[in-house]
């Protein structure tokens, strides 16, 4: 009985200092993220200062060559009311640039990661697939427009399609690092244990290639955005790149700087929603 009760108390001592240690892991990360905050607005105010006083202040920087913050802020109230700019608000420019990134990265990231996994797992794959791989890749993205306009027209497949293989690439690069990076020795245990092959991709290479593989997809979703303005000039009516275009025609360094700057903060929002993502998908990582 005395054995029983020391058990049950150690048991709750050692209940007690997990829990103690995951709040404090927890209380370490929020303090981490709460000092990442301050740091990044120490970095940014004084740039933002340092704008103003020289495009508005002094104006060392003349309004021709960049734009004022007052120069910005107009751009921003123009394409946010009535009929916007360069064929609307800048809500509906957002959504269209966000649709064809999404897409794009999509069909990449669904083509990309099974076609790296396979590479990495299959020597015959790898020997048979390669070779056109190596030969597509140093091709960039814009080199693609013309037979994107010959293949799907002028509609929003040319721009998924110049999006896509931007992506493309990085997510294969990296799914097949991931699986040949892995410990042949997992490999053969699984084997040892009488597990089949759809077994092993499944418990084995999968979840030792995920943190590579998210690695991919960070820079497939990164490229998606840097490639978006040259997608757009495919005949687009709508989205940031379109702005872009027209706002450099018009010479509107103001319309200009904003749209940069929504193309920015959309890029951030949705590889910061990717890196929830991972850390749904691969908890131990984080």
């Amino acid at each position: 009985m005395a054995a029983s009760v020391r058990s049950a108390s150690a048991t709750g001592r050692s209940s007690a200092v997990s829990s103690s240690a995951t709040r404090a892991t927890r209380d370490a990360k929020r303090l981490g993220g709460q000092r990442r905050a301050v740091l990044a607005l120490a970095a940014i105010v004084p740039l933002l200062i340092l704008w103003y006083v020289l495009t508005s202040v002094t104006h060392t920087v003349s309004p021709g060559r960049f734009p004022s913050p007052h120069d910005v802020y107009q751009a921003a109230l123009q394409i946010s009311h009535g009929n916007g700019y360069a064929g609307g608000t800048m809500s509906r420019q957002v959504w269209q640039s966000s649709k064809l990134v999404l897409m794009g990265f999509a069909v990449a990231s669904g083509v990309g990661v099974p076609l790296g996994l396979l590479m990495g797992w299959s020597r015959r794959a790898e020997a048979l697939i390669n070779p056109a791989f190596l030969l597509l890749r140093p091709i960039p993205p814009l080199a693609w427009i013309p037979l994107a306009i010959l293949w799907f027209g002028l509609g929003d497949g040319a721009k998924i399609f110049v999006i896509w293989f931007a992506a493309f690439v990085p997510a294969v690069i990296n799914s097949h690092t991931g699986v040949r990076n892995l410990d042949p020795t997992l490999i053969a245990a699984a084997r040892v244990h009488g597990a089949s092959p759809p077994q092993i991709v499944r418990h084995v290479l999968i979840p030792g290639a995920l943190p590579m593989i998210f690695t991919g997809l960070r820079l497939s979703l990164q490229a998606s955005w840097t490639t978006l303005v040259a997608a757009e000039l495919v005949g687009a009516i709508l989205g940031l790149g379109h702005v872009l275009i027209v706002a450099s025609l018009d010479i509107y360094p103001g319309m200009i700087l904003y749209a940069m700057i929504w193309v920015g903060i959309m890029g951030a929002a949705m590889t910061k929603a990717l890196g929830v993502v991972e850390k749904r998908v691969i908890p131990w990582r984080s």
